[in-house]
């Protein structure tokens, strides 16, 4: 492969294992074998001769314990009791986020210039998850071995913040985020815009304290991530910010996606990954709204009224209220996506 241009060196592990990284090459023939779009392969580790590939080894590492896959049975039989037991508690453990194709790995994200050459200063991704049938549209990924310094993974969130902020007529002429002009989400609700979350994974191999680092992180990205608390309501409004989570490649090995180990930033407690990259109070206040709005239409319907103003009311589309309080503040205007 490497005569032919396909892979390079890309240093070793710390058991001593040799790594190779496809090129730009070999990441189209190999996009063709997983019947993939070259695009979608993402890019070589640049930093992995520097680091003696444990970067791109722990991303490895990550991407398995966010897939959780599950063994063959069939091919375990016969070997040792704890080889079985082993292999039968990962069939029965949660199940993981996706498979080996919804993850793209060295993902450039332009503030300016294009997809396949971006501007200097641009966000670079190192994973982007892209798995709706699990509850996950669109989640981007940063890995750090605990050896870079706070204040470099924080101006990361500055580069994000303009890649999400930046917009782009689509081909059906709308300028929208460009974002959503390569992945497919949910759509933007009428008083709230919230951006793609951005999960940090923290694996304690340098000598920075994987604690604090999340902790230091957590304070330089504040503007970032911080949400308005609404009383009236009970839940929190992110309009306008990144959904910040982060947890250790330790605790994602033992306890997969479903595990309680996910620490949102400006959250008190860990949650599984999915309701820390959601709102479920926002959410459980809203599916309130929508069942007081529909009991309220039902005994609308059971009040003697004339048949003009039935057949007014059928026409009526039900509102979903909420108080004045828990829209978004009118420093932070709302962009609504057709």
């Amino acid at each position: 492969m490497r005569r032919h241009g396909l892979a390079v060196d890309g240093g070793r592990t710390r058991g001593a294992e040799e790594v190779r990284l496809l090129t730009a090459s070999g990441l189209a023939a190999a996009a063709i074998d997983l019947g993939r779009e070259p695009e979608e392969m993402g890019g070589m580790p640049k930093s992995a001769g520097r680091s003696g590939a444990s970067h791109p080894m722990t991303v490895n590492e990550m991407v398995i314990a966010l897939i959780r896959p599950k063994p063959d049975l069939d091919l375990v039989v016969g070997e040792p009791a704890e080889a079985v037991a082993a292999a039968q508690a990962a069939v029965d453990a949660p199940d993981g986020i996706g498979t080996l194709t919804s993850y793209a790995t060295e993902v450039a994200l332009p503030v300016k210039g294009i997809w396949k050459n971006p501007a200097i200063g641009s966000a670079r991704a190192d994973v982007v998850v892209t798995a709706p049938g699990d509850g996950v549209a669109l989640l981007f990924i940063e890995v750090d071995n605990c050896t870079e310094e706070g204040v470099l993974i924080a101006a990361k969130f500055d580069r994000y913040a303009r890649f999400f902020q930046r917009k782009e007529k689509d081909t059906d002429g709308i300028e929208k985020p460009i974002w959503r002009t390569r992945w497919s989400a949910p759509a933007w609700e009428g008083y709230e815009r919230v951006h793609p979350p951005v999960l940090l994974v923290f694996h304690q191999v340098g000598k920075r304290s994987a604690k604090k680092q999340m902790a230091r992180v957590a304070d330089l990205t504040r503007p970032h991530w911080q949400g308005r608390w609404h009383s009236e309501c009970g839940f929190h409004s992110y309009d306008g910010c990144i959904p910040v989570v982060a947890t250790t490649l330790e605790l994602l090995r033992e306890h997969g996606p479903a595990g309680p180990v996910f620490w949102r930033f400006g959250r008190k407690e860990r949650q599984p990954l999915l309701d820390a990259i959601g709102n479920p109070r926002r959410e459980a206040a809203l599916a309130r709204s929508r069942q007081a709005a529909r009991e309220e239409l039902l005994r609308g319907k059971t009040r003697p009224q004339s048949r003009h103003n039935a057949m007014a009311r059928e026409h009526r589309p039900t509102k979903v209220p909420l108080p004045p309080r828990c829209l978004p503040d009118p420093r932070h205007p709302v962009i609504t996506i057709r």
